[in-house]
């Protein structure tokens, strides 16, 4: 590794040719995930900020979508914005089509695309092809067509089927991203098996067997150079977005990297199970879809067993003494469920190595990310994005904490 420039602030807000290239240098990892973030890096270097598109625009688009990928016109209908999420921008609309099978039909879908800049920047294709893989074993949206790289949309866009149901209690709907969501009592009873139990259908799906998911890597068993690469986008992340410095992000960096654990089982990790990411039918008690599946990856299970639990999205029992992770489980009864339900073992040092690797995520994903798509207008969401800034903070000190407890 050779010397690097230290880069400034102005650098970050308006990078040259050599500093993106320095900064995927630096920090190796899958090159989709590489071609994501220096696609961020290159619409920072133009200076463009985010452009609201009118619904006219997204409905064009759309259009021309899908209508290219079949070879034949087709009708949109009752288009409307689709509320809900702060890194993505969504409609829904219904399209009259002809199937693949000739028949004529109407399906209730939804675009989801791009802003400028995103709390969470990522691959349509890879989350296409994830929610491909777990068709038919995971409740998800079904997806059909990808644009992947903005060719008839504003930016890089997605259509896949409109999934029922709430992700919010109707009793309490005015909690922000399932942070501290509280199901109560009942509700919980009901979707807490079923919470724990699709996350072990889903860490015990074949991946040898999936075809499709060619944008991302096999990680390799016994090798922790998947986890170097996840981590090293992370740093990378902080590196390109950080608004000031926290030395102790470079502390933990190099924690992470020198004890990342070899990988004993490879798993589709959805990367934000919690709370607020599913919904479900409230009078059935029912999972009906899991969402937002931008960050999946192939790796380790602990990572989605520790995101779980994290305090953001934990709230005390009636007791008052029990943390319930994702407002579900207590994380001990949450884990002893999980390897009962998947037949694979929760290693205590991976779930220490996660808790921190997750911790270090929230705080890159709050601080650096959702600062910068604020700082350089790329984001439709700007009051929620700020709020989510103000929670880096605390986030950061939990992440002192825990670290501090693993290695003192």
């Amino acid at each position: 590794m050779g010397e690097y420039e230290i880069i400034n602030e102005g650098q970050r807000q308006r990078p040259n040719d050599a500093i993106i290239a320095q900064i995927r240098d630096r920090y190796p990892t899958e090159p989709e995930i590489d071609r994501v973030l220096t696609t961020k890096m290159k619409r920072r270097q133009a200076g463009k900020c985010f452009e609201a598109a009118t619904l006219s625009q997204l409905i064009e688009g759309a259009s021309n979508l899908i209508s290219d990928r079949l070879g034949r016109p087709v009708k949109i209908s009752n288009a409307k914005w689709l509320s809900g999420g702060a890194s993505k921008i969504q409609m829904k609309f219904e399209l009259e089509w002809t199937g693949p099978d000739g028949e004529d039909r109407t399906d209730v879908l939804v675009l989801r695309m791009e802003p400028a800049a995103s709390v969470t920047e990522s691959s349509r294709t890879r989350e296409f092809e994830v929610i491909n893989a777990v068709n038919g074993i995971i409740p998800a949206p079904r997806p059909f067509w990808v644009d992947p790289d903005g060719s008839f949309l504003p930016y890089p866009a997605m259509v896949y089927a409109f999934a029922s149901g709430s992700a919010k209690p109707s009793y309490d709907a005015a909690k922000v991203s399932g942070l501290g969501q509280n199901y109560g009592p009942k509700l919980r009873a009901q979707l807490a098996p079923q919470f724990v139990g699709l996350l072990a259908k889903l860490h015990t799906i074949d991946v040898t067997s999936i075809d499709g998911m060619e944008h991302f890597e096999r990680p390799i068993v016994g090798s922790n150079q998947s986890i170097i690469r996840q981590v090293n986008s992370m740093r990378r992340i902080w590196e390109e977005d950080r608004i000031e410095e926290e030395p102790i992000m470079e502390i933990i960096y190099r924690w992470l990297i020198a004890n990342a654990p070899p990988l004993d089982h490879v798993s589709i990790v959805h990367g934000d199970y919690r709370s607020g990411n599913f919904l479900f039918d409230e009078e059935q008690g029912k999972i009906t879809a899991w969402l937002d599946w931008e960050g999946a990856s192939l790796g380790d299970r602990h990572q989605d067993l520790t995101y779980a639990i994290m305090p953001s999205f934990a709230h005390l029992a009636e007791d008052e003494a029990t943390l319930l992770g994702s407002g579900m489980m207590a994380e001990n009864d949450l884990y002893a469920a999980y390897e009962k339900a998947s037949g694979l073992t929760v290693d205590p040092v991976r779930i220490a190595y996660f808790n921190i690797y997750n911790r270090y995520l929230i705080a890159i994903l709050t601080l650096a990310a959702s600062a910068r798509a604020s700082r350089s207008r790329g984001t439709h969401q700007d009051v929620l994005v700020n709020y989510v800034v103000g929670l880096g903070y605390p986030a950061l000190a939990d992440l002192r904490d825990y670290y501090l407890g693993v290695v003192t």
